[in-house]
């Protein structure tokens, strides 16, 4: 009885629609298959290791079949990274961005270049769906009431988005505020949900079902103990391009399934990837720019070129300074000398890496729009590879 109400109800969330703001991680990761990784973890191996950060999605599936704009399928969602948490959502925090390739968008970009902050979350979505997450930002702001000394009258929220209209009914604009209050709303700390969540439900990774990594590393006490944490949504690159712990995974794997969608080319460096980079280490805007850069070759240990077609956009924040935008007074900063940065340049390669392998772990196999499929990276295949190279952890090439 109990095993026949648990279909009917699946049953109903499949075909009537089903959105979600859960964020538990309750699938293996690439380091439960033994992919080997350098550097040393937070405890939870996320974003949310960086204290203060919250992560929340909304996902939203439904329908299947023929695409019918407008009605389905629907395979997309959002993402909301806040800096400082919902209570503390709207402290600035310094932040940089930088665009390795900009066939893409990211909101608030030139006001975070001209006065070195982020003013609110960090969202992500998919291409069409920009607009109305950006309003409804605002709108989620002005409800709270959270407006300073001269009434909240202006904002600039930072959205950013990739591509899911291979399996979504994009031009359906699905994604609506209650959604993007969803994802606000339940944004969390601790162990975070991967792979089908979020604006991350949609998308293809190197030719295989991508959407939403996230890795962590810790420096070490004498580089000063910060966290550096990584988010990405991932919906980038062909499947000859794929690397995993230097092994050419991608052209390893015996696939015979071609994606079956013009909106995808099987091994072209076709997508996008948005990577958001987090840490507690006081960090003044120039250098964080800095530390967005270095995701580019975290970006790279995985395969991807950014070609003309990827837009490849970053953003870097610190949780740090917290009292840099008092509006009176002279603010008292702290600051890590260039000659002590090195340590977190590592972190965030090491940890854009992970992230985005963390992503096509975590993905499960989609069938969306037009009964195009798109299968996931299978598990059994990656260890194989790994160990005829001898990169599987506990095994040595003969």
């Amino acid at each position: 009885m109990v095993k026949k109400l648990l279909l009917l109800v699946i049953t109903f969330l499949i075909t009537f629609g089903y959105s979600s703001s859960v964020a538990t991680q309750t699938k293996p990761r690439a380091r439960d298959l033994g992919v080997p990784f350098d550097g040393t973890t937070g405890q939870f191996n996320a974003i949310t290791d960086v204290k203060g950060v919250e992560v929340g999605y909304s996902t939203i599936i439904s329908g299947s079949g023929k695409l019918n704009v407008g009605v389905g399928a629907v395979r997309t969602g959002g993402t909301a990274i806040v800096p400082r948490g919902k209570d503390s959502a709207f402290i600035p925090v310094f932040a940089g961005w930088y665009s390795q390739n900009g066939n893409g968008e990211m909101t608030g970009t030139t006001w975070i270049d001209e006065g070195g902050f982020l003013e609110g979350p960090v969202m992500i979505t998919n291409t069409h769906s920009v607009g109305v997450v950006r309003d409804a930002v605002i709108e989620w702001r002005v409800r709270q009431g959270k407006q300073d000394s001269t009434g909240y009258w202006w904002s600039l929220p930072v959205v950013a988005e990739t591509y899911d209209g291979a399996l979504n009914d994009v031009n359906g604009f699905h994604v609506k505020p209650q959604h993007v209050f969803a994802a606000l709303e339940s944004a969390k700390s601790g162990a975070i949900a991967e792979g089908n969540v979020g604006g991350g439900t949609g998308m293809i990774c190197y030719g295989f079902k991508g959407g939403t990594g996230t890795a962590s590393r810790k420096t070490s006490d004498n580089a000063g103990g910060y966290t550096v944490g990584v988010l990405v949504q991932a919906n980038h690159g062909g499947k000859r391009q794929l690397l995993i712990a230097g092994v050419p995974v991608g052209r390893e794997i015996a696939d015979n399934q071609k994606v079956s969608s013009v909106h995808w080319r099987e091994n072209e460096d076709v997508g996008s990837i948005i990577i958001v980079v987090a840490t507690d280490a006081p960090l003044l805007p120039h250098q964080l720019k800095r530390l967005a850069r270095r995701a580019t070759m975290g970006l790279a240990r995985t395969g991807a070129t950014s070609g003309n077609g990827s837009g490849d956009i970053f953003i870097a924040f610190s949780t740090a300074n917290a009292d840099a935008a008092k509006e009176a007074g002279i603010a008292q900063l702290q600051m890590l000398p260039n000659e002590r940065i090195n340590a977190l340049f590592e972190a965030t390669v090491q940890a854009t890496e992970e992230a985005i392998v963390n992503a096509l772990v975590a993905a499960e196999t989609m069938t969306g729009i037009n009964d195009t499929k798109i299968t996931a990276l299978p598990h059994d295949q990656l260890k194989k590879a790994l160990e005829k190279y001898g990169r599987l952890t506990g095994t040595v090439k003969k």
